[in-house]
């Protein structure tokens, strides 16, 4: 461990966190650039052993590989002050961004301005699911997985976990055969072990308890977000329509439109894609107790996200040799990641139809359901500015800022000659 100063690290966390934008591919190549080859913190090795094993961790794995890195170089306060400082921008600035959609987001000239926010949402959804389906999708086997997750979540509306589950058990199972890759071989004390568990563990579900007593409005963002931190298996993408179909249809917390433009949002904020959690529990708080109950919410959701984080990482950081040296543990991850696709083909058809369509009835058939289109109902505006934005994003390569300010302006333009 290099003989460094908390408030070195802390400079150099707060730079990243401040650069972070572009999604975890960005976010990683930017800590890589910085840690491994300007500052020489880090080796190939152990960054890319820790890339690996992060890929394993529910939850945002370049959030996660900060903490890993801050942890490594100066023990568990520097993993709490890196993987925090990663947060921490792009936290303040969906908060802000947060509380002015719920005070303006009703205006017609601000909701004209999303209507273009929300049509590129559909072209960086897609431009997810290529980018993860490249990755995932190496053998006919992973097609298979990929195509039952979709069918599962669209036409049987089985529960998102329940497919990352059978996903990672069949492919832990169908690689069980391998033999372990050989690594210098670790024996953490179990002492430490159980007291970094009581600790994180403890900091994570006694606020949960607290609230359970409470009960109301913040228990239920507590317990949804606590869910959703052990689920969150490749990426944000991957537990959007699960989150979305349940705070909007279930809940109520918010309606689509809001859900896609706080996505919006939060892809074009530095920090973890995941801080869209925080813009919809600020929308579920203000939405029935206003302001305080909004900023309530949204810190209660950053909590229940995160926390978990550093546990995971705090707990298996010295284990990693060993788990990204298991292939069956790789093999069960192979399979989420296929599983992933399919979940994110969904989440880009349910975003789709609810955004080009005004109007959606249900098709129901035994145990299969999914909703059907009314035509009529076809937005034409919007599926105009969705083509637009797929043409700059996946045709072009046009940076996502530029595609934003694009969509918006035209969606604004076109809603004032309408208005005209």
């Amino acid at each position: 461990m290099q003989t460094l100063s908390l408030a070195e690290v802390a400079r150099v966390f707060a730079r990243i966190g401040l650069l972070s934008f572009g999604g975890p591919a960005a976010q990683i190549a930017l800590m890589h650039r910085v840690l491994v080859d300007e500052r020489k913190w880090l080796t190939e090795k152990d960054y890319l052993s820790a890339l690996s094993f992060c890929m394993l961790l529910p939850g945002p794995e370049a959030m996660q590989l900060a903490t890993w890195a801050g942890w490594r170089v100066k023990g568990t306060l520097g993993g709490v002050i890196a993987g925090g400082l990663f947060v921490l921008p792009g936290a303040l600035v969906v908060l802000a961004l947060s509380m002015a959609y719920a005070a303006f987001g009703d205006i017609p000239f601000v909701q004209a301005g999303f209507l273009g926010v929300q049509a590129a949402v559909i072209a960086i959804v897609v431009e997810a699911l290529i980018r993860v389906s490249r990755k995932a999708l190496r053998d006919r086997g992973a097609w298979v997985i990929a195509g039952l997750a979709f069918v599962a979540l669209f036409f049987f509306n089985l529960p998102f976990p329940l497919i990352i589950l059978a996903a990672g058990i069949w492919g832990y199972a169908q690689t069980q055969g391998a033999q372990a890759i050989p690594t210098t071989k670790v024996t953490p004390q179990a002492t430490n072990s159980l007291r970094t568990l009581a600790l994180w563990g403890g900091l994570w579900m006694l606020p949960l308890g607290a609230l359970w007593v409470k009960g109301g409005l913040l228990f239920e963002i507590g317990w949804f977000f606590s869910k959703l931190a052990v689920v969150t298996f490749g990426g944000a993408y991957a537990v959007l329509a699960w989150m979305a179909q349940d705070v909007v249809a279930t809940k109520g917390w918010l309606t689509t439109q809001q859900m896609m433009a706080g996505l919006g949002l939060a892809e074009t904020t530095p920090g973890p894609l995941i801080l869209v959690t925080e813009f919809v529990a600020y929308m579920g708080g203000h939405g029935q107790g206003g302001i305080p109950l909004g900023l309530a919410a949204a810190g209660i959701a950053l909590w229940m996200t995160f926390i978990p984080c550093f546990l995971w990482i705090f707990l298996g950081a010295p284990y990693l040799q060993r788990l990204t040296g298991a292939p069956r543990i790789a093999g069960a991850l192979s399979a989420i990641m296929a599983a992933v696709v399919g979940v994110i083909a969904n989440l880009s058809l349910w975003f789709a139809l609810h955004f080009l369509f005004a109007r959606l009835a249900t098709f129901r058939f035994g145990p299969v359901q999914f909703p059907l289109p009314e035509v009529a109902s076809l937005h034409l505006l919007a599926l105009g500015l969705s083509c637009l934005c797929a043409l700059l994003l996946l045709r072009f390569h046009r940076p996502l800022w530029l595609v934003l300010v694009i969509s918006t302006g035209a969606s604004l333009f076109f809603t004032g000659l309408k208005a005209g």
